[in-house]
């Protein structure tokens, strides 16, 4: 049995915050409905195609395990299909602009009319104030929730990560408050509305800056390679370059082969619980008790010198020989994983993280799987749908329509055609 096992989810999200979070609900075991425009459907459908006449990666890496149906939500018919399945489902995922779903008719008190048990959850990309109405996109949110500003090199300027934490990490958010209201109604047995802006969500994945903003106040950021640079600090948390930022001074450090391999590097911590040993692997055994080096104090000013002659060490292993000789005296040290790589590993693959997908019409290929495991909740990785696919299936088995209303909500343009290669 799966944890969310007859939960019934519909799902008018698109492109990638929201149809994270659903497919993180289909994974725990949610029949997730995706509604889609009639011949078109999510717009990453079409977006960087790379097999002709498939749907992209961008959406099938965010949409397994879904069932999809064609539904014009303008048509009067289909806006009385839209109500029958909110009446059937327990949450309703939405990521529209601001406002949409009032247009559409379906404003929250009207859902609550039809059901006062469903989950209404929204993604929006700003909370209310006097950006509520703006469009926001991932690197948008990275900028306005406080990531950018915080990352790169000081002397350069403010940087986006390649970690969707934008839109995956609110998505992610989003999912959790699904499951909280899912529970809080097992006792209330009232739906309610939950709600994630992706200003928000990249905040609190940058909450660790907050901390050092406030630490500012009272003097230097001593675990900054600039406070032993001597660079004064100016009023806001700066950027750190690859810093740890944390009480355990850390850096990439380059490894054998990085003149031609852009990944031939390792994160390098000098833990301070295993300093000696730091010493005694980078060639300094000297500065295990010497002064200015013995206590993590006194290293701040020195971190500097301090990489450079770990890098000069690390320069002449492989990043995986880095691993192999510091992993067994407890120094902390992580391998730069290229993508290829991550696709390739066999541990990743070994537990789901990593799996292979077939697929009807572009062939085989890698996704990420469910990254969070259930010991009683098993995830199955089953591909993304076809526009329209389950359509008719859902009609009948789920809003309980026979044959002639069937046919009479096919002829009134709310739904699309049967789909084709679906039934081939």
């Amino acid at each position: 049995m799966k944890a969310l096992e007859g939960v019934k989810v519909l799902d008018f999200t698109h492109v990638q915050s929201g149809p994270t979070c659903t497919q993180l609900l289909a994974w725990f075991g949610a029949d997730v409905i995706k509604v889609e425009r009639p011949g078109v459907g999510d717009a990453t459908r079409k977006q960087l195609v790379d097999v002709p006449g498939a749907d992209s990666l961008y959406f099938t890496m965010l949409n397994h395990n879904k069932r999809s149906i064609e539904l014009n939500s303008k048509n009067e018919t289909g806006k009385a299909v839209l109500t029958r399945m909110i009446e059937e489902c327990d949450i309703m995922v939405e990521n529209f602009a601001p406002g949409a779903l009032d247009r559409m008719g379906f404003s929250w008190e009207r859902i609550q009319e039809i059901n006062p048990k469903m989950i209404l959850a929204s993604i929006k990309g700003f909370g209310p104030g006097k950006y509520e109405d703006c469009k926001v996109y991932e690197n948008v949110a990275q900028c306005a929730g406080g990531s950018a500003s915080t990352t790169g090199f000081r002397d350069g300027p403010p940087m986006v990560t390649g970690a969707q934490i934008g839109d995956s990490g609110t998505g992610l958010h989003l999912c959790l408050g699904i499951v909280t209201a899912l529970y809080q109604r097992e006792k209330s047995g009232r739906g309610q509305k939950v709600s994630a802006a992706m200003q928000d969500g990249v905040l609190n994945l940058t909450r660790v800056k907050l901390r050092d903003q406030q630490r500012l106040a009272a003097g230097p950021l001593n675990e900054y390679s600039q406070f032993g640079e001597g660079v004064p600090f100016g009023e806001a948390t700066p950027r750190a370059g690859n810093d740890s930022g944390g009480g355990q001074p850390g850096r990439i450090l380059k490894c054998k082969g990085w003149e031609t391999d852009p990944d031939a590097y390792t994160y390098f911590i000098t833990q301070a619980a295993v300093w000696k040993n730091v010493c005694d692997v980078i060639g300094k055994p000297e500065w295990k008790e010497a002064p200015g080096y013995a206590t993590p104090p006194e290293r701040l000013d020195k971190l500097n010198e301090i990489f450079e002659a770990a890098e000069e060490w690390t320069k002449t292993k492989t990043k995986f020989e880095v691993m192999d000789i510091c992993n067994p005296l407890n120094i902390p040290v992580g391998p730069i994983l290229s993508t290829k790589e991550l696709m390739e590993d066999e541990g990743l693959r070994a537990t789901g993280t990593i799996v292979d997908v077939e697929h009807p019409v572009r062939g085989t290929y890698v996704t990420v799987g469910c990254p969070i495991k259930l010991s009683d909740s098993p995830v199955d990785v089953e591909r993304s749908p076809l526009l329209g696919e389950h359509t008719i299936e859902v009609l009948r088995d789920v809003l309980g329509y026979d044959g002639d209303a069937l046919a009479e909500v096919i002829a009134s343009g709310a739904v699309g055609e049967p789909n084709k290669a679906a039934a081939e």
